[in-house]
């Protein structure tokens, strides 16, 4: 491939800012950095996924890579510079006619990439909650692509996976490809009508298409995704649950499962598309493969974790298409407002690698409030009889599709009533799933300061106050001798070791 241009350009950009010039190659473009800007330069490649054989599809794709990318990170994306003058004496701007273009981005930091945040230790966990909250507000205000749209369709998806495995097939030999070939037509029967609910749902839309740990950076204190799909719109025109995966996939690979299911509980709770759980091992499985593809492509890139082991994403996919039919738990949380129960299930899903439904969100969901939001404000009357009996029927539903695909499920709320603890119960038999109580308690001094502490920070989805936890004191319904069976005991008024409790979980079967 000649690259007289891209040559070029790094010596008209060491001229003009005296500092040397890195060029990053990926196998579709050159990324040239300066101390302050990166340049991305499409190669002019005809690939069987891509061509920017042309100087107007180069230039058109790097319109479409700044418009779409602004949707995620507005602030790393300037605008495209036309490229004038020769491919030997290039430059930046002005007048004549455009010999190629560039997108010239805010440059950051190698080690500002989530994957090294991660791999150096600096990755707070805190900072995936945010960016799932983000993430999922962009996916609400984003296009759907329902039929006759083809993006979204069982056999696209299938045929999708099956190319991967081809093109695999093609790089190496290796006996687990032909088992997660017939794996991925074993699922295409198995999914087929979850898939077509999805797409008429709304669940396809316009997404990043590319969310991977390499394409997440840490700006001005915020995960940010970057470098989405510009050139395919089915690649990026997908299940949201497929976006999704390919992040938690990513922390999976990188041993990092407690950080997935963090980052997918944050997610569920602001999008509250528990039904997607029933595509999502498909997804994860259909990514791992496609960075299994993509490391065998193009040159191999330095970075800032270079020396570190890289994933195997082969094992990661070949791991995650187990059947996943035996882990699928259900665990209910019992107690009183300030008892800790959902401190205790945002830790127990990390560690369980389950999936949490949480009443207070749900609750306020299906009157159209966000987590966060004040149902007094709002002027609604949230708690009545009515509004409780819908709620436990929405948990109900969001727990049966999580279990059925094979998720620990964790259902956070009170509890109270005997009613509404033998619904679930009953659920977890008609299942033929373990069944258990998280039976969380503290003193009632405790529990006061806590209810007391939490309503005045407004930082917590739940709205009890001290006057909801005196009624629930005063009339709840204890535990019953065969329900103590079941029950796990907590006392919350120190810290509670989380790995001892998920072990005692599994162990009730």
């Amino acid at each position: 491939m000649d690259t007289t241009l891209v040559k070029a350009l790094r010596e008209a950009l060491q001229r003009g800012t005296g500092a040397r010039v890195e060029v990053v190659e990926t196998h579709i473009s050159w990324v040239l950095l300066t101390a302050t800007f990166a340049y991305k330069l499409k190669k002019p490649v005809h690939l069987p996924f891509v061509d920017f054989a042309s100087i107007a599809a180069r230039r058109h794709f790097c319109e479409e890579e700044l418009r779409l990318n602004r949707r995620f990170a507005p602030s790393l994306y300037l605008d495209v510079v036309p490229v004038c003058g020769a491919p030997e004496a290039p430059r930046l701007g002005g007048d004549g006619v455009p010999i190629d273009h560039v997108v010239r981005m805010r440059r950051f930091p190698e080690s500002s990439l989530l994957r090294n945040l991660l791999v150096a230790g600096r990755l707070e966990p805190a900072w995936l909650d945010g960016f799932a909250q983000r993430l999922a507000a962009l996916q609400e205000a984003a296009e759907r692509m329902g039929p006759p749209s083809a993006c979204g369709a069982p056999d696209v998806i299938v045929r999708a996976a099956l190319d991967v495995v081809r093109q695999l097939l093609a790089q190496r030999s290796d006996g687990r490809l032909a088992l997660l070939s017939t794996w991925i037509q074993d699922q295409s029967q198995a999914l087929h009508m979850a898939w077509i609910e999805r797409q008429q749902g709304g669940a396809v839309r316009e997404c990043h298409g590319d969310l991977h740990m390499a394409n997440m950076v840490l700006v001005d204190g915020e995960l940010t995704a970057f470098d989405c799909i510009e050139f395919d719109p089915m690649m990026r025109r997908i299940d949201v649950m497929s976006d999704i995966a390919f992040l938690t996939m990513d922390l999976r690979a990188h041993g990092r499962a407690d950080l997935a299911f963090r980052f997918l509980d944050a997610w569920l709770q602001h999008s509250g598309d528990y039904a997607g759980a029933q595509v999502l091992r498909f997804y994860e499985v259909y990514r791992a493969l496609v960075r299994a593809m993509a490391a065998g492509l193009g040159p191999q890139v330095a970075t800032a974790s270079a020396g570190t082991s890289k994933p195997d994403y082969l094992a990661c996919a070949a791991q995650l298409a187990q059947d996943p039919r035996g882990r699928a738990r259900l665990l209910i949380t019992h107690g009183f407002s300030g008892s800790g129960k959902s401190a205790l299930a945002s830790q127990l899903l990390c560690a369980a690698g389950a999936v949490r439904v949480r009443s207070d969100v749900e609750r306020k969901r299906l009157f159209g409030l966000a987590p966060l939001a004040s149902s007094a404000a709002q002027g609604l009357a949230i708690y009545g009889e009515q509004a409780t009996r819908r709620t436990f029927e929405r948990l109900r539903a969001c727990a049966h599709g999580a279990l059925l695909a094979g998720y620990p499920v964790i259902v956070d709320a009170a509890f109270l009533r005997r009613a509404e603890r033998r619904s679930f119960q009953v659920l977890a038999a008609e299942l033929g799933v373990p069944f258990a109580i998280l039976d969380c308690r503290a003193a009632e001094a405790v529990l006061r300061r806590r209810v007391a502490q939490r309503g005045a920070s407004g930082a917590d989805a739940s709205e009890a106050n001290l006057g909801v936890l005196e009624r629930q004191l005063a009339a709840h319904e204890p535990l019953e001798a065969d329900e103590r069976a079941l029950a796990l005991a907590v006392f919350t008024d120190d810290a509670v070791d989380i790995a001892s409790l998920e072990a005692r979980w599994r162990a009730k079967t």
